[in-house]
């Protein structure tokens, strides 16, 4: 039987992003790589078959000075519920079952060593933040000795992407455990883009804890979703004051405006 989201007891983690505090500074993919051991290139300059699980895009009104404006949206993975509890897109699709969803935490995890790089699942996001490993890892120098120990870098031909930083919950459960506690604090359990944003533009933790900040933040009347007419429930929210952003970021947003202005010509 699938349960509707808001019979869902157990924590889900997710994040709300403030479009108008980010400055696209790129802090957060800078500690998102360096924490996930993400692999670059030696030239980077050609962006098609670099590796970054979290991305910044610029975002225009297009319009001309001076009413022109423009904000910066950092997309991770979005961590989808899906239709039904436990069945977002990408984990739906998976023939070698690499991608679960971990229904303790919401977080839509990666076992690199059942990936065989079939790309369902980068087909299947419909925000594209599955990215595939098309050479070895090259890391120069001493720079192997920097990796984190704590997760485990990917081979060629495999899939890999935000995973929340999960390893930093199973240490949070960890110590929680050793201190005789059931729970993990708010600030015990937090993301690298989250910890490294200088605007303090992320905020992160359970979405079905009323303590936690990012349970009212979801709440906000500004607070809104990417493409939430597709039903995959993402577990990252955005906020921003202006409308434009909003209709940018779901066609069907922009849809249903635009059938609302058309009805009084309709009638007239």
């Amino acid at each position: 039987m699938n349960k509707h989201h808001d019979e869902v007891t157990a924590p889900r983690y997710g994040m709300v992003i403030d479009l108008d505090k980010c400055t696209g500074c790129g802090a957060c993919m800078v500690a998102c790589m360096t924490e996930n051991n993400v692999p670059f290139k030696e030239n980077e300059t050609n962006k098609l078959d670099s590796i970054a699980w979290m991305r910044i895009f610029k975002i225009s009104n297009r319009e001309p000075f001076p009413k022109a404006d423009m904000v910066y949206l950092p997309r991770p993975c979005m961590q989808c519920d899906g239709k039904h509890i436990g069945h977002p897109p990408c984990v739906s699709v998976c023939p070698a079952t690499a991608t679960d969803y971990d229904q303790g935490s919401g977080i839509v995890s990666q076992i690199y060593t059942r990936c065989f790089g079939c790309r369902y699942c980068m087909a299947a996001c419909p925000y594209l933040a599955r990215q595939f490993n098309w050479w070895d890892p090259h890391w120069p120098a001493d720079t192997k000795k920097y990796l984190s120990p704590d997760v485990s870098p990917r081979m060629r031909g495999i899939v890999e992407k935000c995973s929340f930083c999960y390893h930093r919950l199973q240490r949070a459960k960890d110590r929680a455990y050793y201190e005789g506690r059931d729970t993990v604090e708010e600030d015990e359990y937090q993301t690298s883009c989250t910890q490294a944003c200088p605007a303090g533009a992320i905020t992160f933790g359970d979405l079905n804890n009323a303590d936690h900040e990012v349970h009212g933040l979801k709440n906000d009347p500004r607070a809104f979703r990417l493409l939430e007419n597709l039903d995959t429930n993402p577990k990252v929210y955005y906020m921003t004051g202006k409308k434009w952003v909003r209709q940018a970021c779901d066609y069907h947003i922009k849809d249903e405006a635009a059938k609302t202005k058309a009805k009084p010509e309709q009638h007239g």
